[in-house]
């Protein structure tokens, strides 16, 4: 096989982006067949032998893609002294073949939770990653208090932050009783009941952009789960748990700018919503259901799941086939 440069090789197995490679190999991080690399080393994926930090890198490994559920509090990082814990250790070892070195694609806050994934496939990665390919995240945002409209109004015009503007990526929304129903018993440990759970996504990247944003307009961000990348979602993965990606999720998030199939029996992205209190699983938690045989949407600010207008004094338009009492006055 030709020869390529040495920082082309780490990136093309997960090490690092080209230029985080390059620093790796400046730093005198790496070896190539036993002596210390240089830049401008050029290596032979299939016979080089090297090494970053004296542990073999896998040029050869099969290429690997996982989904991990990642606690709170375990850091993001594959290595840290500081650490008791770090992502590599939930990873069973069925799932990582032998010389497979993986790393996270992208970061999630060690004080935050949610769905991670993890590769030695630097190009694939790198169309995950890089903001012109333009894949979303999705977080579920718990708060104590309820948002008011104005905190509302400031959350989607942008939040000014030391790195520019910082805005949402789709309209702010509350989340259903079935979404957080769901998402609650994936969690460990189990939230405060009292907590008000909203959905937000990013396609920015910047670093606890989302504490940031709800910190600015003063609502403390009390527990942040990552809850869909692209078209992957945590669906059905506990804390802790991790699985291999299927073929059409690895073909998707590589593609980039793929929306993720949309569930036609959820209501749709037009209008207000009224947020989901995180309650356990159990008979009549599911809130007011559509009237029988109407077919209609829910209108503006009847439910959850719409997007939160955060427009103070807009009229509120009735609801059909319902009465003022099963809805409770808008905070």
């Amino acid at each position: 096989m030709p020869e390529e440069r040495l920082q082309k090789i780490l990136a093309a197995v997960g090490v690092a982006s080209r230029r985080a490679a390059e620093a790796l190999i400046a730093e005198g991080r790496v070896t190539l067949n036993g002596r210390v690399a240089r830049l401008g080393d050029h290596a032979d994926p299939d016979t080089a032998s090297i090494e970053v930090d004296g542990i073999p890198v896998g040029v050869g490994a099969a290429l690997v893609h996982l989904a991990l559920h990642k606690p709170a509090g375990v850091t993001s990082t594959t290595a840290d002294r500081h650490a008791v814990a770090t992502v590599l250790d939930y990873l069973p070892t069925a799932l990582v073949p032998d010389g497979a070195r993986l790393y996270p694609v992208g970061r999630l806050d060690q004080d935050s939770e949610g769905l991670l994934l993890l590769t030695n496939d630097g190009p694939w990665a790198e169309r995950v990653l890089h903001p012109r390919f333009g894949v979303e995240r999705e977080y579920a945002v718990a708060v104590r208090v309820p948002l008011t409209d104005e905190q509302v109004r400031v959350l989607l015009g942008g939040v000014a932050l030391e790195e520019g503007l910082a805005r949402l990526a789709a309209p702010l929304r509350g989340a259903t009783s079935v979404e957080t129903r769901k998402l609650v018993g994936l969690l460990d440990p189990q939230p405060d009941p009292s907590f008000t759970w909203y959905r937000a996504v990013l396609a920015q990247g910047w670093k606890r952009q989302l504490r940031r944003m709800f910190a600015v307009v003063g609502a403390p961000v009390a527990r942040l789960v990552r809850v869909r990348i692209g078209i992957v979602r945590i669906d059905g993965l506990p804390s802790g748990r991790a699985r291999n990606l299927k073929a059409p999720e690895i073909r998707g998030l590589g593609a980039g700018q793929i929306r993720p199939r949309v569930d036609p029996k959820a209501p749709d992205a037009a209008g207000s919503a009224r947020p989901a209190k995180a309650h356990p699983a159990g008979p009549g938690r599911s809130g007011p259901r559509r009237p029988a045989g109407t077919g209609a949407p829910r209108p503006l600010g009847s439910g959850p799941g719409r997007p939160v207008t955060g427009r103070p004094g807009a009229p509120k338009k009735g609801v059909v086939g319902r009465s003022r009492k099963d809805y409770p006055p808008a905070r």
